[in-house]
């Protein structure tokens, strides 16, 4: 009896360990989806900023994703590390709005406070025990 007790235990702990990142659902997938794109359309910007059709591509998408993040899903297992994600996107926007006025100190001052929080995100993720999946096309 104790014996069929103990494997209860030791299976369902293991399942515990096993499934969180299961737990997160797709929120670990839209998040990447969302940070990769962020961080690609800052890089990309950086040395293009007097392109005005550029960053008005840019600023419309860096808009979108902060709108869709702010209305994204988060599950309760990671529901600390979101507020960063949000930071990021928010940050981005702002960046790509510098950009379109032509302030490349403001621009600069968001795409940097915008890597910090990308970072501090996936930090907080990494201490709840989770990793953002790579994007196919890094992998």
């Amino acid at each position: 009896m104790i014996r069929h007790l103990f494997l209860a235990i030791t299976f369902a702990l293991s399942a515990l360990f096993i499934a969180l990142p299961a737990w997160a659902g797709s929120y670990l997938d839209r998040a990447s989806l969302l940070l990769d794109e962020a961080r690609r359309e800052g890089d990309l910007l950086q040395p293009r900023t007097h392109d005005k059709e550029l960053v008005l591509v840019i600023h419309a998408l860096a808009e979108a994703r902060a709108r869709v993040a702010a209305r994204m899903e988060c599950p309760a297992s990671v529901s600390r590390a979101h507020p960063h994600l949000l930071l990021v996107l928010e940050n981005s926007e702002r960046a790509a709005d510098a950009a379109a006025q032509g302030n490349f100190k403001k621009f600069m001052e968001h795409l940097t406070v915008a890597r910090n929080e990308d970072r501090a995100f996936r930090a907080i993720l990494a201490e709840l025990g989770y990793t953002l999946p790579t994007p196919r096309a890094q992998r």
